[in-house]
């Protein structure tokens, strides 16, 4: 028998064994799995059949006690309000983090050729304000600014930097390489390279990352709101302890109204830049 033949011979049998190896890890980690779930049930008392049960009475209350009354579209005005302000908060705070992210951006992208230590370091802070959530920042930011919109702004800020660096960074290392390369072969400068070369060839995917940021942060601006006691999320804070569910209901829908409208509009810009 040839090698050729041989070769062949063996490649069904190295796919099978592939195969298998597969299969033994998703059988391993399936296993693994099961055993966290039931370990975790124990140890909570957690009884699965009565949290099924305890659903369809979940969803009979909420329809009648959350559902808007006359007295809660009395207050719709100043829902309204305070939910435009939790809006442009997120929108500024997602504006400003955007700028600042992109500029730092810049010096962790290898694309630029900047030294690596630097962007090594670059990619470190941005994973740390990335993996810390915005809830994480606002209860640490509470102790030194206490209750006020100023503590919202920055916990959304600081996750909102280190998302965005992180993605400016993978953004511009896959759409700017070609560019820049025939920017460096021409002899551009640094700015050059940065204004008529990485900006140009990434923005529209920037613009779309910006974009979905501040969808993420009107909805986390909600439950920072509740935190710090400002924004919509105080509104519907105080309506709930005051037990007050037709207006906390209100509240409810014009956020999930809000961001469908925000997604919706969103969408359609990224289909004309993209």
């Amino acid at each position: 028998m040839s090698d050729k033949d041989k070769s062949q011979l063996q490649r069904p049998t190295d796919q099978i064994s592939v195969f298998v190896k597969r299969k033994r890890t998703l059988t391993l980690v399936l296993l693994g799995i099961a055993t966290i779930f039931t370990i975790s049930v124990m140890v909570t008392d957690y009884s699965i059949i009565d949290g099924f049960d305890s659903i369809p009475k979940a969803i009979a209350w909420m329809i009648k006690n959350f559902i808007p009354d006359q007295k809660a579209f009395s207050r719709f005005p100043n829902i309204l309000s305070k939910l435009i302000e939790t809006a442009l908060v997120s929108v500024a705070v997602t504006v400003t983090a955007a700028i600042c992210a992109f500029f730092f951006s810049l010096l962790g992208t290898k694309t630029t050729k900047i030294n690596p230590w630097i962007g090594r370091v670059v990619r470190i802070i941005a994973a740390f304000f990335r993996n810390v959530p915005d809830v994480v920042w606002a209860i640490l930011l509470l102790f030194t600014f206490g209750q006020n919109i100023l503590t919202g702004f920055f916990a959304l800020f600081f996750y909102s930097f280190g998302s965005l660096t992180r993605t400016f960074i993978e953004t511009i290392d896959e759409v700017s390489a070609a560019c820049v390369e025939a920017l460096h072969a021409t002899g551009a400068t640094y700015l050059q390279i940065v204004f008529q070369g990485i900006i140009p060839s990434s923005l529209p995917q920037i613009v779309s990352w910006v974009l979905y940021m501040i969808e993420t942060n009107i909805r986390s601006s909600t439950l920072i709101g509740v935190l710090t006691a400002t924004g919509i999320g105080a509104l519907f804070d105080m309506y709930y302890k005051r037990m007050d569910f037709g207006s906390a209901g209100l509240v409810v829908l014009l956020i999930v109204i809000s961001i469908i409208a925000i997604e919706a509009a969103s969408n359609k810009i990224r289909k004309v830049i993209m």
